[in-house]
Parts: C-alpha cells; sequence; structure tokens
C-alpha cells in the first residue's frame, strides 16, 4: 500500500524588498497549501537577495536571531495553512557570529528543528564564509508528522558524505533549499556543465542512498551590487527525484512556479530491498574517509 506524501515547491526570484519577497514565500506556501501539499520547502535564503556575490559587513544587518521576526511569521503560516514548512534563514546566533539555517515547522506552527549549513563555499560570486560560520548541529535529520527530513542546504548537494549520515541517521526523504546560478560571463556550454552536474549529482545521493530527493532553488537574474561581476542569473530548475534518481518533476530555468509534486514514500523500502547498499557497505574499510587526504 503507497504512502503519498504532496510535496510543494516554492522557486521565487528575490529582491532587495524583504516584505516582498516574504509575501511572495507566503502566497506560494498557500498556493502548494491549496493544491493538496503537506510539507512545502523554500529556496535558500528567501527572505533577501543572495547577498554573498561580495563582501560587505553593511549586509550582516540582514541577519536575525532564531526565534526572530521570520520564525514568527513562517510559523504563523505554516500554522494557517497546517503544512510542514521547510524555510532558510540567516541566522545571528552572536556579535560576529552567523550561520546559514534551515527552520523547520510543524503544522501546528512550532519550530520541529533546524540545521546550520555544514559546507561553506568561497568562490567568486559565492563569497559565503565571509558570512557563515560552518554548521555545529551535525547531519541529524529533524522528526515531523509527515516523517523525518535530512535537511542540508546548497553546497551540502555535492557531499555524498552529508547524504549519507542523514541517510544513516534515518532520513525518509533529502531536502536542499538551494540558490545556484550562473555568473553571467561563462560560456553556454560551461553553464549547461554546470546546471547538468548540479542535478546528477542529486540524482545519485537519491540512488546510493534509496531516498527521494527535492531541491529548490530560487530563479532570476540579480546583480552584483558591488559592480564587480555581471551578477548571477539563478537558474531555477528546481526538481524533485525518487529513489532509483527518477525524475518526478522538473521546474522550469526561468519562472517563478509553486508547484506540488506527489511522491509515493513507501518506494524506498522496496528500492533499498532492491538495492541493498546500505547492507553491502564496508564499513571496517572506510577509515580514509576520515582523513583530508591520502598520501
Amino acid at each position: 500500500m503507497s504512502h503519498i506524501l504532496p510535496v510543494g515547491l516554492v522557486q521565487q526570484t528575490c529582491s532587495t524588498n524583504r516584505q516582498e519577497n516574504i509575501q511572495k514565500s507566503i502566497e506560494g506556501i498557500r498556493e502548494c497549501a491549496s493544491l493538496g501539499a503537506k510539507l512545502v520547502v523554500l529556496q535558500e535564503l528567501h527572505t533577501n537577495i543572495y547577498f554573498c556575490q561580495a563582501e560587505s559587513p553593511e549586509m550582516f544587518d540582514m541577519a536575525e536571531k532564531i526565534p526572530g521576526p521570520s520564525t514568527e511569521i513562517f510559523g504563523k503560516i505554516a500554522k494557517e495553512c497546517r503544512v510542514v514548512l521547510v524555510t532558510s534563514l540567516f541566522e545571528k546566533r552572536a556579535s560576529g557570529l552567523y550561520h546559514n539555517t534551515a527552520v523547520v515547522f510543524e503544522k501546528d506552527g512550532s519550530i520541529a528543528g533546524k540545521y546550520r549549513k555544514m559546507h561553506i563555499p568561497d568562490d567568486p560570486a559565492y563569497y559565503e564564509k565571509f558570512y557563515f560560520t560552518p554548521g555545529d548541529l551535525g547531519f541529524k535529520p529533524i522528526r515531523t508528522s509527515v516523517g523525518t527530513l535530512g535537511v542540508l542546504v546548497c553546497w551540502d548537494q555535492w557531499y555524498p558524505e552529508a547524504a549519507r549520515l542523514m541517510s544513516l541517521a534515518g532520513a525518509d526523504i533529502l531536502l536542499y533549499p538551494t540558490a545556484i546560478g550562473w555568473e553571467t560571463t561563462d560560456a553556454p556550454d560551461e553553464q549547461e556543465r554546470q546546471q547538468k552536474a548540479w542535478i546528477l549529482s542529486q540524482r545519485a545521493h537519491a540512488i546510493a542512498n534509496g531516498l527521494p530527493v527535492v531541491a529548490v532553488n530560487r530563479v532570476g537574474f540579480e546583480p552584483d551590487f558591488s559592480g564587480v561581476t555581471k551578477g548571477i542569473l539563478f537558474w531555477g530548475n528546481s526538481f524533485v527525484a525518487g529513489p532509483q534518481g527518477e525524475l518526478l518533476a522538473e521546474l522550469p530555468s526561468d519562472k517563478e512556479v509553486n508547484s506540488v509534486v506527489e511522491i509515493d514514500m513507501t518506494r524506498s523500502e522496496k528500492v533499498r530491498r532492491m538495492w541493498p547498499f546500505l547492507r553491502d557497505r564496508r564499513i571496517d574499510a572506510y577509515q580514509g574517509l576520515l582523513q583530508r587526504y591520502i598520501d
């Protein structure tokens, strides 16, 4: 007997108008709920611009405490819509100590748990190490009324270790709020390789762990506020993959979309019986994974 989980994906553009961004997220949540979603996932840092395009101390003013203003807002909308909600916020833990934090709300509006982004990039137009301290909560899934959620964030999606540890800790599904796009000077063939690699890496996590994967990416062009680069064109393309990596849904790359995708949560058990990767892991031979590099 199947157990269908309707999952809402809110793929949106963002501007410097925080209230406008939040309202857009709320409208997306409400639309997904009206379409039957029981779980709704928002993109990375959905309340503001992707400020990591450049290093600017003033951008720390965007950060907030958790609990704080945004958790109050999104807790209320989760309760109103009776959905489990995955948000992504810029957390001020203390002066000089900030995190990129996903907060999960239960359908009664309470905070079910949070995850602080563990892998922090530092690349041209993605200067996240300037802003974010690496997470210290580990790879611990969050238990909710719709299942145990393995919440990871953006750059985490390139690391099979993160997906595996969430799986080993009992995650029923892997969720990736994301902000990824093209620096607009990249050549078209390089852009295509990047986007395909992004999708393939996460479909591989689904296969290797026998779990569905939901990736929700922002969309649209955001200029570099420093004027140094030509900005980022976020490629959208949010998608859902089943436990064999099969694509269940793929959103467009060039527009805002609120979509609900039905996931059969019983398929993981069936797939893992056929492909017992967890059974055949050689845990006695993986000591090298704890080293930076094996010389």
